[in-house]
């Protein structure tokens, strides 16, 4: 029976080469077994010709075509030595083009980094990218502001924090994607009958469409164009070339992190989406634009997977997607003043909330309901700052309900977290646990497998409470959780944290991994999440504001060391200083990259403006010819489908955004596993990702932890701030088992250290245990010193070794040991400068020196 897989894109190495007249582009897909190739024309000063001929070429027939180019762009035919066509770059991908005052620039990714695997597809970072100017130079027309455009557009840092995926669409969640692979294959072949009567066929010039038989749908959809940022560069040359050309580029973060559970990998990925309607900085974006998009709104999922399966189909995958962005409101602050807090002014009256109704429009197509709003201002001020924002999102969302049916209303949550955070009697992240547990059950989450068999023999009682929508297929997330203070960035990052933990949990019992949805702080698990969310909010708060996160989840929690506060005194500095001096200059960049204001001759300069605020709000300046009813305020269809996301059910409109053609059953289009594993090329094993991603068995849990190394065990942090394992003894004992482990020699067959010693800080103890290895033997020169120890000594060695030591050695033990001695001096012979031999009775104890960065106490 026919299944449904990505299509992967066949351009993937791309190789530019050069002549007088023309630039060609050479693509080919990462096994070098097909082959696209661009013509684009150089003897046009301003205008952007590109020719494709759609032709699929292979190996030698790319050669081949080269060969007569070079032969035909030679200077004199038939001179050896001279060479017509040049190769002028290697890249991995085509960003778009861009044209100023003069003539076009292409701009192609020549450096990338593998950032994420989600079901064997890849997720890039840009590292560096190379913008090449396409007129020759015979007749570029010279204009005297180009450069200064071209400094400003390259302003936009595209090595920051851009990714890609050649096969995994990055602007939509995990549970729209795999949506779209479990759609009726009746309704796959009447798309691929509908594509190639109505519309253009891509495909069809390849010859892979079948008629029957066995055979695979490659499926490939319409990107979700507010979250790509690269929308407007490649806008010119989207209907005139080929598909696998247009490499779609996200801005915000990716990070991704191995969960080690006994042995079993399990895949933490966290993704951020920012939009690209209304971005731009802090102070000079706020609230919304005439259209509904808010300012640094940013969608962000968490994806858990299970990486012993790398299959979409048979593998088991959950998400959770949460949102923040600014109160949807026409509001603004005043920065010409230079205060560290400029008042808060709403910019226009809006009764109707067409604004808000407009953004909850967007929202409810995309994520279903319920819309859950966490809003976190302030709500107790001696004077009015943030609460102007929040009585009028009240008010907003009170009369939008007004007109939506009571099960799918807007819910508002108001929380005033910086009250809870000043106040003793009660813990902010306490509370913040109990919302989350509340937001998630409202919403559920995407998971692509049924409930397992172990939830259905021992139910937990939060489970049956859980919300979203159960298909036979598994769950779907319906709705969506959206929060926002007045900045978006440190209360909200960290809210977001507690409720992305509590989901986690969710996540983890879905697929069988925890017995109970609970996740407790101080554990591997979640010190690896919180990891993720911090350097999730820090590249988030660079891009929007300027600086780090100020307040992080640490801070809520009241352990975070005392130096914390001067770095927080520094990013509250550091960001003061962005937005007064660099803020207007990113914002000149971003608003150029996004093609939201176009050079044109004869009129002002981007840099002449005094305000953008036209080019976000592009209807102020006329009137709209189709006024929206003030209470008929959704898309029409919308309202049929909830609680069900618009955007994912399976109608007319949605089938349209879709790619779907038939392939051979072994084509390399849909092959994700030749993709991943790549048998075509020599790789090596210490290269490869899943070896450098962050673990948890690595990089958090403590060394030698013999009793639980389980990532979900409490281990409460020392004063170094260091883990330990929860059920610590007491510190005397703590400090007196250190030292003898230090002295002692490990068991010959296993490298774990005693069971009585395992209940101290295993990575604290590893940390003072090398010391005293490493250290000068301690002589000991006291008969009654070396009885003490071995009385403290013999407990726990009898504890792990089953042996009474108290008892004096045979003769024959003694000459073995004498014997094993002589062994070791001759081993180390080379070494004698550096060792000191010695051996003799202390009452029944024999010391063994044969290092001088080391010592053995060996007991007999």
């Amino acid at each position: 029976m026919p299944t449904a897989a990505p299509i992967i894109s066949s351009v993937q190495k791309l190789v530019l080469y050069e002549t007088r007249a023309r630039y060609f582009l050479v693509g080919s897909n990462h096994a070098e077994t097909k082959y696209r190739v661009l013509k684009i024309d150089r003897t046009e000063p301003k205008d952007l010709v590109i020719i494709d001929d759609k032709h699929v070429y292979t190996q030698q027939e790319v050669r081949e075509l080269l060969g007569r180019l070079d032969l035909g762009n030679r200077t004199k035919m038939g001179q050896k030595g001279s060479s017509g066509l040049f190769r002028a770059v290697s890249a991995f991908g085509v960003v778009g083009f861009v044209r100023f005052l003069e003539g076009y620039y292409i701009i192609l990714i020549t450096k990338r980094r593998k950032m994420a695997d989600i079901g064997g597809h890849a997720i890039y970072k840009i590292e560096d990218t190379n913008m090449i100017y396409i007129p020759n130079d015979s007749v570029r027309v010279t204009h005297p502001d180009e450069a200064r455009y071209l400094r400003i557009f390259q302003n936009v840092d595209l090595s920051s924090n851009f990714y890609f995926s050649y096969s995994y669409d990055l602007s939509h969640s995990l549970q729209y994607n795999l949506t779209v692979l479990r759609m009726p294959l009746e309704m796959l072949k009447t798309e691929t009958a509908h594509t190639r009567q109505e519309s253009f066929d891509i495909f069809e010039d390849e010859g892979l469409i079948t008629q029957g038989g066995s055979g695979v749908f490659g499926i490939c959809s319409e990107p979700y164009m507010k979250y790509v940022w690269n929308g407007e560069l490649l806008d010119i040359i989207k209907n005139t070339i080929h598909r696998d050309w247009l490499l779609y580029v996200i801005h915000g973060f990716c990070g991704q992190s191995k969960l080690l559970i006994y042995g079993r990998p399990v895949y933490v990925t966290l993704i951020a989406r920012r939009s690209s309607k209304f971005a731009g900085t802090r102070f000079l974006k706020r609230g919304a634009n005439c259209e509904g998009d808010v300012a640094n709104e940013v969608e962000t999922e968490q994806i858990l997977c299970d990486a012993s399966v790398m299959s979409f189909t048979a593998g088991s995958y959950s998400s959770y997607v949460q949102v923040r962005g600014s109160v949807p409101l026409y509001w603004s602050q005043d920065i010409s003043t230079m205060m560290p807090k400029p008042p808060i002014t709403l910019d226009q009256a809006d009764p109707f909330a067409h604004i808000a109704a407009l953004h909850f429009d967007q929202m409810l197509q995309r994520f279903g309901s319920p819309i859950i709003i966490l809003n976190l201002v302030k709500e107790r001020e001696k004077r009015k700052h943030e609460r102007i924002l929040s009585e009028e999102l009240v008010a907003a969302v009170t009369y939008l309900n007004q007109f939506l049916p009571p099960e799918h209303s807007i819910v508002y949550i108001p929380w005033d977290m910086a009250k809870y955070t000043k106040s003793k009697l009660c813990n902010v992240l306490d509370r913040l646990n109990v919302l989350a547990e509340s937001l998630v059950k409202k919403t559920g989450f995407f998971v692509n497998r049924t409930d397992s068999y172990c939830s259905i023999l021992r139910p937990d009682e939060k489970w049956n409470e859980l919300g979203g929508c159960v298909v036979p297929t598994g769950r779907l997330q319906t709705g969506v959780l959206r929060t926002n203070c007045v900045d978006c960035l440190d209360r909200t990052n960290t809210a977001q944290f507690m409720v992305g933990k509590c989901a986690l949990a969710y996540q983890l019992y879905s697929l069988g991994l925890i017995d109970k949805p609970n996740l407790q702080f101080d554990t591997d698990a979640v010190r690896l999440f919180e990891e993720l969310y911090e350097d999730h909010g820090d590249t988030l708060s660079l891009q929007y504001g300027g600086s780090q996160l100020v307040h992080r989840v640490k801070t809520y929690r009241k352990i975070a060391p005392w130096t914390q506060h001067s770095k927080d005194i520094m990013q509250t500095l550091s960001r003061y200083y962005s937005n007064a001096f660099s803020d207007a200059d990113r914002q000149d960049s971003i608003n150029l990259f996004l093609g939201v204001f176009h050079p044109t001759e004869g009129k002002p300069h981007l840099w002449e403006l005094p305000t953008d605020f036209y080019l976000h709000h592009k209807n102020t300046m006329r009137l709209s010819q189709i006024r929206r009813s003030y209470t008929d305020w959704l898309t029409p269809g919308v309202i049929n489908h909830l609680p069900l996301p618009y955007d994912e059910v399976t109608c007319v409109e949605n089938r349209k955004k879709l790619i779907v053609k038939k392939f051979h059953k072994y084509e390399e289009e849909i092959d994700i596993h030749s993709e991943f594993f790549r048998p075509y090329e020599l790789s090596s094993f210490d290269d490869t990702f899943c070896l450098a991603m962050t673990s948890s068995a690595r990089d958090f849990m403590p060394k030698n932890v013999g009793i639980d190394p389980s990532p979900f065990t409490v281990r409460k942090p020392d004063e170094t701030g260091k883990s330990v394992l929860g059920n610590k003894s007491n510190r005397e004992e703590t400090v007196l088992q250190r030292k003898t482990a230090a002295s002692a020699p490990p068991p010959p067959s296993e490298e774990a250290v005693s069971s009585s010693s395992e209940d101290d800080s295993g990575t604290d103890r590893e940390d003072e245990g090398s010391v005293s290895q490493r250290s000068t033997p301690v002589k000991m020169t006291d008969a009654g010193d070396s009885a003490k120890v071995t009385e403290n000594l013999v407990q726990p060695m009898k504890d792990v070794y089953g042996i009474n030591l108290s008892d004096v050695p045979s003769e024959d033990d003694l000459s073995v040991y004498t014997r094993f001695v002589q062994l070791g001096q001759h081993q180390h012979k080379q070494d004698k400068n550096n060792q000191q031999h010695c051996s003799k009775h202390l009452d029944g104890v024999i010391k063994l020196y044969h290092d001088c960065n080391s010592c053995l106490l060996f007991l007999i």
